[in-house]
């Protein structure tokens, strides 16, 4: 693959600074740029000129964006902030204001990081992230309960495998099976997700200094670390003992070896699902400013050669809403009510008969928790739609449970249809 001048003066900056961050970096990430020539650079050299013909959109005769009353009547938004293109990297007051929401939900994130750039929520952003890391036949390690969207996203698209260790020992995480994988000298690349989906498990207070400490131990031992952070349903955390804050505010800057990313998304954690929002931030230890743009460059030149930018709505509603006096209250009541789920799960658990026909995976945060059912999953789930009036989705051999779309006063119930249906499936 041919590399232009502008991306080989990026990757000298990234490697100047870090060098594992460069060996990571895929062929499509090395020759990464933004271009410095062409319509983008060209549009910002003439931003403000009276006579402006480069940028592709249409203007009414006051110089505002053209627009149809018949959609600009239903967003109460400045046209400026719906209707023009916004930018590769997004809009520049969100990300921002991102971060700052970012330093302010994880105290202990003391490490200077880069400005996040906005992706079209989490998916997109572990697909940039592929494109810029993955070469064919590398290897994503991962825990063996994953969300499924993973083999889509980096084994169909980038031709990387997804490799498991074992997800929990003795009602916890287990730490050994993830340090096992990442043993031995050379590059691993780790996706650590929490919330879990489909498990709705984040580790305990105790078990997140467990994780950090292996992957420095690793690191000190010569593996050298790329970590992906899904944190797609960060926030969600129900029970005292469970890590609040994001496992990036330990990895950020960790070691020299370890190089950490952290994908959220405004998606779950705002309850704003189709305006698909998300970010990619990048933290590792010793980062120079230089590098750090280079990186945000290359980040947003993927996103400009996949979909060219994201929807500017979308970014205008959600820093309305991160700008919004009501924000963190409104954020706590729905928390609440979630809370108020999780609880009810907990309580419709109690009852002793369930025990002989499903048991629970570990769970304590998020939308979602797990049973193994003493019947095959599949027939237990297709038993529910057929009798029972109750959808559930089957992953391997278990029942995956979206607590959080259900109301509070039918959770009791959902959990004895799904007795009723492992009994039946029992007798047949």
């Amino acid at each position: 693959m041919q590399i232009s001048p502008e991306a080989i003066e990026l990757n000298k900056v990234i490697k100047s600074n870090n060098p594992v961050l460069f060996e990571f970096l895929s062929e499509h990430g090395k020759s990464a740029f933004m271009p410095k020539e062409g319509i983008l650079a060209q549009s910002a050299q003439a931003k403000g000129k009276k006579y402006n013909a480069t940028i592709g959109i249409a203007a009414e005769d006051d110089g505002s964006p053209m627009r149809l009353d018949c959609i600009a009547s239903k967003v109460a938004l400045n046209p400026l902030d719906v209707f023009p293109y916004s930018s590769s990297e997004g809009k520049q007051e969100l990300r921002v204001e991102w971060k700052q929401q970012m330093l302010k939900k994880n105290p202990s994130l003391k490490a200077q990081v880069s400005t996040p750039i906005i992706t079209t929520a989490l998916t997109h952003g572990l697909s940039m992230f592929g494109m810029l890391f993955l070469n064919p036949n590398d290897t994503v390690i991962t825990h063996d309960w994953y969300w499924s969207n993973y083999k889509l996203i980096f084994g169909n698209a980038y031709d990387a495998k997804v490799e498991t260790f074992n997800t929990f020992k003795n009602g916890g995480f287990d730490v050994k099976a993830m340090e096992e994988k990442l043993s031995g000298t050379g590059k691993k690349i780790l996706l650590l997700n929490f919330p879990n989906n489909p498990c709705g498990y984040s580790p305990t207070k105790e078990e997140a200094k467990e994780i950090v400490a292996a992957i420095k131990r690793c690191a000190d031992n010569g593996s050298k670390i790329l970590i992906i952070l899904d944190d797609a349903y960060f926030g969600l955390a129900y029970e005292e003992n469970v890590e609040k804050e994001s496992l990036f505010s330990y990895l950020a800057d960790i070691h020299e070896n370890v190089i950490t990313v952290k994908g959220d998304a405004a998606t779950k954690e705002d309850y704003v699902w189709g305006l698909r929002v998300g970010f990619l931030t990048y933290g590792w230890k010793g980062a120079s400013e230089a590098a750090y743009k280079a990186i945000e460059e290359k980040t947003a030149a993927a996103i400009r050669a996949n979909i060219s930018m994201g929807p500017h709505v979308s970014q205008s509603l959600v820093l309305q809403a991160l700008k919004s006096p009501t924000y963190s209250q409104e954020k706590k009541e729905k928390f609440d009510l979630l809370k108020l789920r999780y609880d009810e799960v907990k309580k419709a658990l109690e009852n002793e008969k369930y025990k002989d026909y499903f048991s629970a995976l570990p769970y304590n945060s998020g939308y979602f928790m797990c049973i193994k059912p003493n019947a095959n999953a599949e027939e237990v789930r297709l038993k529910l739609l057929e009798k029972y009036d109750t959808g559930v989705i089957t992953q391997k051999d278990l029942l995956r449970v979206a607590f959080s779309s259900v109301q509070t006063k039918l959770i009791s119930q959902l959990f004895e249809n799904i007795y009723l249906a492992c009994k039946d499936c029992q007798k047949e």
